[in-house]
């Protein structure tokens, strides 16, 4: 579809079309963000042709392997119950349920959001069309989880867009794919804990599952610890540089989700800025992963037990 559109609509020869369409492609399902044009995709921001495509493309791919082998296997299922003529019975595990219904409500949530918020910025949704400010704020909202392209220029959000993009960058995508952040299956079973404890449960449950104690842990500690870098980091090149609290925060997180997008400061940050942004981006692509599975096969058993003690709290 990008192929056919680079070649019918922009004047690009057969195959350099080809080469656009198949390499934009893959740096939107591997959640890249890389582009072959200096603004990044702000030309297209008004052509469905090609945000649509790209949208569907890295929504995919960040929704992580495990949901995408689930839902092939249903499929599977369905045609073999219909060439049948047996109704076909679905059992789609927590993980894919957890992960398709966060992921689904923290993009409807960061649609609304930003398009809301910069329907009026003179920099970046305000001089465009009904039509192309609607197909601007969905792919900002869907771009941060996190594929990194841009549609409409980062530098020139608001401070509360900002914002918003960062929450939706360090939260990330499915677990086992190829987004980034701490993963919308660890925020949904923090959300999880929290309502639990505001009811006063003595366990948590999940539509209707328990999460394990061991599950709780390892989402606890993926998010301080992802929490921790992000603050060090931020912390230093505010002190290694003079740019404001929300560029340098954007930065940061950006960097950790591995997302890449910028407010374009990244170029003026010096060389030891650098170096950390670069450290931030291997410990965000590798460190949650290698967290977590060290945690789920680390059981020791404890062979006694403290007295309880239970301090204040709040």
């Amino acid at each position: 579809m990008l192929a056919l559109r680079f070649w019918t609509s922009y004047d690009e020869s057969g195959p350099r079309a080809i080469y656009l369409g198949v390499f934009h492609a893959v740096s939107a399902f591997n959640n890249a963000g890389f582009a072959l044009y200096s603004d990044n995709l702000m030309s297209f921001v008004g052509d469905p042709w090609i945000i649509v495509p790209i949208s569907a493309a890295l929504v995919t791919g960040s929704l992580g392997f495990p949901v995408l082998f689930e839902l092939a296997r249903a499929w599977r299922q369905t045609m073999a119950t219909a060439a049948a003529r047996a109704r076909p019975r679905w059992r789609f595990s927590l993980h894919l349920r957890i992960t398709l219904i966060t992921y689904a409500a923290l993009a409807v949530v960061g649609v609304v959001a930003l398009t809301v918020s910069e329907w009026t910025n003179p920099g970046t949704l305000g001089p465009l069309s009904v039509h192309d400010k609607l197909l601007g704020g969905l792919f900002a909202g869907l771009s941060p989880r996190t594929a990194g392209f841009n549609s409409i220029d980062i530098g020139q959000m608001s401070e509360g867009s900002l914002l918003i993009t960062d929450v939706l960058m360090f939260i990330g995508g499915g677990s086992a794919g190829t987004a980034g952040g701490i993963k919308v299956a660890t925020f949904a079973v923090l959300g999880y804990v929290i309502l639990s404890e505001i009811r006063g449960e003595p366990s948590v449950h999940a539509m209707g599952r328990r999460l394990g104690q061991d599950v709780q842990r390892q989402a606890i500690t993926v998010v301080l610890l992802a929490v921790g870098a992000v603050m060090a980091a931020t912390f230093a090149l505010l002190f290694l540089t003079d740019f404001n609290l929300d560029q340098v925060l954007f930065e940061s997180v950006s960097a950790f989700a591995t997302v890449g997008l910028s407010t374009g400061i990244t170029a003026d940050i010096p060389d030891a800025g650098q170096l950390i942004l670069i450290v931030l981006m291997l410990l965000g692509r590798l460190g949650p992963i290698t967290l977590a599975s060290a945690l789920a096969v680390r059981d020791r058993a404890r062979r006694f037990e403290l007295p309880e003690e239970r301090p204040i709290v709040g």
